[in-house]
């Protein structure tokens, strides 16, 4: 099984609560620090292997050549009997239950926060480690939220747990910090432009068939969303709070500090539900304690990983989510001087967020445990981002 020093050495002989960090049994140390140099292929298990995240999370773990030793495919009981392919082979999907983890070294979740919270905690008991998709665990001081660009070394601390942040978080960070490590980001006003593969399976049928009915001129039927969402735009994402903001556009805020580990970093964001399929895209206006200049940025943003940056509008070049869908990096475009913020910038930067912001990221973040557990030290890339004068 595949575990951390770190790991093995917090074990506490508390039994769990159900919502609580995955803890373990001290009876279980010497298993657990004994497995330490083993297996270099993982069993790997998806659980909600059926559903969009799911689908791709298997295909990712593929075309990363992710030296899987063994493929455990989990999902509800309607699901069971269904065959998805990897490499070439055949895989039934099984019953997700609380005895499905023995035996399983990396547990990647996507199927909803109660699933997590039900089952997580199990799986990291029986001494799985858990990537987790959905926002259960992502702001418990015990649990790593991770993108491994920006702080890939945090997995190093996990106990069991490791959570995946909000796909449309993930997307803006991958431009906001290489520019927050060379100017240090005081605040943003962002809106995001979120495609419907974001809610799931789905959503995705619903915009097919509302575009269809309305094509043939029939009447619009709607189940998922609470509006018509072919041909129009719905400002809300996620459930309302008492201040008016959505719990989803509260997660830039929230999440970024952790990933970026600025506690004091602010975001206004308004989330938007838009008629894309796939790829989600956000209008970000950041601002600076350090002065910065359109060259600046783009130099910085050039050596960033995992991001392109795509910049011409002479030539009608800028991200588009067309583009990016199943595209592995984020791009980035339309970089302006803010004319309304002191040191600010403006841009756009847009990815496919059943990848960067969902799949792809879960299984780099298995590819850092695997990194750390053979000693590699090169976590954390886009720390190495140097600061750029502006002017230059």
């Amino acid at each position: 099984m595949l575990f951390t020093v770190g790991r093995a050495f917090s074990i506490e002989a508390k039994q769990q609560k159900a919502n609580s960090k995955a803890k373990f049994d001290a009876a279980r140390a010497g298993q657990y620090i004994l497995a330490l140099c083993m297996n270099s292929e993982p069993h790997v298990a998806v659980v909600g292997a059926t559903g969009a995240v799911g689908v791709e999370m298997i295909k990712t773990l593929e075309k990363h050549n992710f030296p899987v030793g063994k493929l455990t495919l989990l999902a509800s009981a309607r699901s069971v009997g269904k065959k998805l392919k990897f490499r070439g082979e055949e895989i039934p999907v099984q019953e997700l239950t609380k005895s499905a983890f023995e035996g399983i070294d990396i547990a990647l979740f996507s199927a909803g926060g109660s699933i997590s919270k039900e089952f997580a905690p199990v799986a990291a008991q029986a001494g799985s480690v858990v990537i987790d998709n959905s926002s259960a665990f992502r702001m418990d001081n015990q649990v790593p939220l991770v993108i491994p660009e920006i702080n890939g070394g945090d997995v190093k601390w996990h106990k069991g747990i490791i959570a995946n942040p909000n796909c449309t978080t993930a997307v803006t960070l991958m431009a906001l910090y290489p520019l927050h490590q060379a100017f240090s980001v005081k605040r943003i006003f962002a809106a995001s432009y979120q495609a419907v593969s974001g809610t799931g399976a789905k959503a995705i049928e619903e915009l097919k068939r509302q575009v269809e009915q309305i094509v043939k001129g029939h009447s619009v039927t709607k189940e998922v969303y609470p509006h018509q969402i072919a041909f129009n735009v719905l400002p809300h994402v996620d459930s309302f709070l008492q201040d008016g903001y959505t719990k989803e556009e509260m997660k830039m805020q929230n999440e970024g500090r952790k990933i970026m580990h600025h506690p004091t970093f602010r975001a206004s964001v308004t989330c938007v539900r838009v008629p894309v399929y796939r790829a989600h895209s956000v209008a970000v206006n950041a601002e600076f304690e350090k002065p910065v200049t359109v060259e600046s940025a783009r130099a910085v943003l050039e050596r960033a990983p995992g991001l392109r940056v795509i910049d011409e509008p002479a030539k009608n070049a800028y991200p588009l989510p067309l583009y990016q869908a199943e595209q592995a990096d984020c791009a980035v475009g339309r970089l302006r001087r803010d004319c309304a913020l002191d040191n600010g910038l403006a841009f756009w930067v847009s990815g496919d967020q059943l990848l960067k912001g969902a799949a792809l990221n879960a299984v780099q973040i298995a590819e850092e445990l695997l990194k750390s557990n053979s000693g590699v030290q090169d976590t954390e890339p886009a720390r190495g981002i140097p600061s750029v004068a502006a002017g230059r």
